[in-house]
């Protein structure tokens, strides 16, 4: 009895097929949880589920030095969160909220910056530059070089009347800072971080559109690419 052998093309059509429904499947999931703002624990784990799948199929050996690492990105969700936020905003919804959370790498360099919402009315962002370095073909160490919290905006009459008069107050003290002072300030408050703070990460999937990474507890994050490479 002859056997053909499978025709090579053939299998890595498939697998390349399996990949890209693999990474559309996984994205489907993420966006039907909710985001960043994924709470229920059955669509958390579906998301955990279709992320093993995406990895297994990761097409990059070396993403740590790959040129598909550089650019803006976008994160969908994060599978680690701290204790404070998560209460904050599964019990109170209309305190805080996370509006999105983007990612620019760039020689050697990488700047997140976290659009936050309180009380659905004060918007404000917390900019956070790192050195970053490759370790290995998969292992990234992150290196905290300052973050920066930009001035609230406050949309008029958008203040809830229980939290007015502290905020009236507010302003009101703002004023009266000297000008040199305000003009200090009025870039955002720099938060110099000297190198002192790091962590270690892990890229587990890397292609045009998906990036994947893990931090030392296993916590994934997933990010989608804003910018298409040429």
């Amino acid at each position: 009895l002859v056997t053909r052998a499978a025709n090579p093309s053939t299998a890595l059509f498939a697998k390349e097929m399996e990949r890209v429904a693999a990474k559309e499947a996984l994205l489907f999931a993420v966006k039907d949880a909710g985001g960043l703002n994924a709470s229920n624990d059955a669509a958390v784990l579906d998301i955990c589920e279709k992320l093993l799948a995406v990895e297994r199929l990761n097409p990059t050996p070396r993403p740590t030095t790959s040129p598909l690492l550089e650019g803006l990105w976008n994160l969908e969700w994060a599978g680690a969160r701290l204790m404070a936020s998560k209460v904050l905003i599964t019990t109170f919804p209309a305190l805080l909220s996370i509006e999105g959370v983007t990612l620019r790498v760039m020689d050697g360099m990488a700047r997140a910056t976290l659009n936050l919402k309180f009380l659905n009315s004060i918007e404000t962002s917390f900019i956070l530059t790192t050195n970053i370095s490759a370790q290995g073909p998969l292992r990234l160490k992150e290196q905290y070089v300052d973050g920066v919290i930009a001035p609230p905006l406050v949309k008029e009459g958008s203040i809830p009347p229980q939290v007015q008069g502290i905020y009236d107050q507010f302003v009101a003290a703002a004023h009266r800072l000297p000008d040199s002072v305000k003009d200090s300030v009025s870039g955002g408050l720099k938060l110099p971080l000297g190198l002192s703070y790091e962590r270690l990460l892990l890229i587990s999937y890397l292609d045009e559109e998906v990036l994947v990474v893990r931090d030392p507890t296993g916590a994934p994050e997933v990010l989608s690419r804003l910018e298409v490479k040429s």
